[in-house]
C-alpha cells in the first residue's frame, strides 16, 4: 500500500468520520482539514481567510474540484464531532512535535471570532490552548472557566522538564501543584487577582 502524501496527518485524521452525505461530497474531508490546519497555523481565524489561503496554494494542492468555498469549510467543520476532531488533532500534533526538556509551553485563553450566536443566546466560544502551534486545546463555556479547563489541558501534555507559563487567570495553587506533580516548572503571572500573595511578593522584592 503506497504511503499517503499527507503522512502523519492522514494517519491521525484517517478515522475522522465525514458527516456529509456521500453524494454531496465534492471535496475529500482530508483535503478540507489539511487546508484549514495550514491556514490556521499561518494566522487565519475566519473561514474566508482559510478559503483565501487555499486559493493561494491552488497549484501546490492540485485538487481535482478546486478549492472549497468558505461556506463549505464552515458547514463541514460545524458538522464534525468536536471531541473526535480534537482527539485527531492532538494525535497529529504529538506525532510531529515532541516536547523537549527546557521547552516553554505557553497556556493561553482566546475567544474564537464570529463563534457567537446572539439569536440563540450563545456566547463566543473560548479556547484554552498551549503554544501557537496548538499542542492541546480545551473549549470552555465562558472566560471564567479557564481555571477548570487548564488542568484538563495539562493532563494532555508531557510536562517533564518543560516550563509552563500562564497569565494571571491561571495563577492557582491547584494548577501549580499539577505542573510540579508532572515534573514541570512554572512561570505564573501575579496581579491584583491574588491581592495577599501579590502584596507579599512585592514586599519580598522591596
Amino acid at each position: 500500500m503506497p504511503k499517503s502524501p499527507l503522512g502523519p496527518l492522514a494517519q491521525s485524521f484517517g478515522s475522522l468520520v465525514d458527516p456529509r452525505v456521500e453524494r454531496t461530497r465534492l471535496h475529500q474531508l482530508l483535503d478540507i482539514v489539511l487546508i484549514a490546519i495550514c491556514a490556521v497555523v499561518c494566522g487565519a481565524d475566519e473561514w474566508t481567510e482559510v478559503a483565501a489561503f487555499g486559493k493561494t496554494k491552488k497549484k501546490w494542492l492540485k485538487l481535482p474540484n478546486g478549492i472549497p468555498s468558505h461556506d463549505t469549510f464552515g458547514r463541514v467543520f460545524a458538522a464534525l464531532d468536536a471531541a473526535e476532531f480534537q482527539h485527531c488533532l492532538l494525535e497529529w500534533v504529538q506525532a510531529v512535535h515532541v516536547l523537549k526538556a527546557g521547552q516553554m509551553i505557553a497556556i493561553d485563553g482566546k475567544a474564537l471570532r464570529r463563534s457567537h450566536d446572539k439569536r440563540r443566546g450563545k456566547a463566543a466560544l473560548h479556547l484554552v490552548s498551549a503554544n501557537q502551534l496548538v499542542l492541546g486545546q480545551v473549549a470552555t463555556d465562558a472566560k471564567s472557566n479557564e481555571i477548570t479547563a487548564i488542568p484538563e489541558l495539562l493532563r494532555q501534555l508531557d510536562l517533564k522538564g518543560c516550563i509552563v507559563t500562564i497569565d494571571a487567570a491561571g495563577t492557582q495553587t491547584a494548577i501549580a501543584e499539577k505542573i510540579v506533580a508532572a515534573e514541570g516548572d512554572y512561570d505564573l503571572a501575579l496581579k491584583g487577582n491574588k491581592k495577599g500573595l501579590a502584596e507579599n511578593v512585592t514586599r519580598l522584592f522591596e
